[in-house]
């Protein structure tokens, strides 16, 4: 996984007509429940900071049923890149947006007619936090208009994508209704700091950007992909399994998907999947689909060492979260290495004895 995110910078490295040929080398996960398959994808993701997204492959149906189309896995995905790359860009104007929240806290508390000498005490006491608690009233920008829902199609859930969401088209429509609210001075930053920093931020690049890391940075997660396998003896609910796999065919391979927002091209989208594949073997996939996820990683179950590693290494790992949240009761609790090998040991016997799940055997263990 850490080669294939690498591989992301070294392809924005080339010259134009290579970097276009240069396509992501998809990922196959196989190993048993709880051996770290999604963790390994959902940390990583968070270090590169790239649009991520996990879905479950079971969640979908074939096109023409009821239920959710693989593509709106590409439409959540630009959801998740513009609130990133609103995110970033509100932090980058933060400054300036501060400064005119101020002038507007200002004015809510002293009026038009305040003399200069009387803003600046105003200005210098808000700064102290003086004012902190004094309630002001302001007029703030409707957010979400109450009695206007989203419709959701019987059936079909998360189908709203497809639907108009009417808050968005009204709220357009009547040009950003404002309403008056009674804050006090601390929570009236928070709101008027994001109002001010939405009307620095440039939308057109915000999208643009936005569609872009999709394009080039975006990582799709797709778990449980050992449950739409078809298995050759079976023929009755396979219908709309084999078809997940064919739908999953150009989104993989590379296709132009249409959202809201603009169109998406899938070639350089980094698909990572995984799957126990306790009952299907990966040869049960279609042809096509294994071809697609050329590199294969076969994660081997974890013994008592690896628990013990589990248990000691990371920063916030199971003991330190217990700690901290006995703390809160003020009792301490301190584990020992004997401790913490002891735990492991026994997490490993049940496992073996009843059912391999893996770390997840430490929480039964540690409740």
């Amino acid at each position: 996984v850490a080669i294939a995110l690498r591989n992301r910078w070294r392809r924005q490295q080339l010259s134009d007509d290579l970097r276009e040929e240069v396509l992501p080398k998809n990922i196959l996960m196989i190993g048993p429940t709880g051996v770290g398959k999604t963790e390994i994808a959902r940390r990583v993701a968070r270090l590169a900071q790239a649009p991520f997204i996990k879905v479950e492959a079971t969640k979908f149906t074939e096109v023409g049923y009821v239920g959710r189309d693989v593509e709106s896995i590409v439409r959540d995905l630009v959801e998740i890149a513009l609130n990133m790359a609103r995110e970033r860009m509100r932090k980058e104007v933060e400054a300036r947006a501060h400064g005119a929240a101020e002038e507007r806290v200002l004015q809510a508390l002293v009026g038009d007619k305040a003399g200069d000498e009387t803003r600046q005490k105003f200005r210098q006491m808000l700064r102290n936090g003086d004012l902190d608690e004094r309630e002001i009233t302001l007029e703030v920008q409707e957010t979400n208009m109450p009695g206007l829902p989203t419709m959701d199609i019987p059936g079909m859930p998360g189908a709203q994508m497809g639907m108009i969401n009417l808050n968005e088209v009204l709220g357009k429509a009547l040009g950003g209704r404002t309403q008056e609210r009674k804050l006090s001075v601390s929570e009236s930053y928070e709101v008027l700091i994001a109002e001010e920093s939405d009307k620095l931020i440039d939308e057109e690049k915000l999208l643009r950007e936005a569609l872009n890391a999709v394009e080039e940075t975006g990582i799709v997660f797709l778990d449980e992909l050992d449950k739409i396998c078809a298995r050759s003896e079976r023929v009755s609910a396979e219908v709309s399994r084999e078809g997940v796999q064919r739908d999953l065919l150009p989104l993989i391979e590379g296709t132009v998907v249409a959202t809201k927002h603009g169109q998406v091209r899938t070639d350089h989208i980094l698909f990572i999947a995984s799957g126990a594949f306790h009952t299907a073997k990966p040869s049960d996939l279609l042809p096509e689909l294994q071809g697609r996820l050329p590199i294969r990683v076969e994660l081997q179950p974890l013994d008592r060492d690896d628990l013990v590693c589990i248990l000691k290494e990371p920063e916030n790992s199971l003991p330190r979260q217990y700690s901290a949240l006995m703390s809160t009761e003020e009792v301490t609790i301190n584990f020992t290495d004997e401790g913490i090998n002891a735990i492991a040991t026994l997490a490993n016997e049940v496992n073996l004895g009843v059912e391999n799940i893996g770390a997840r055997r430490l929480h039964t263990v540690m409740e």
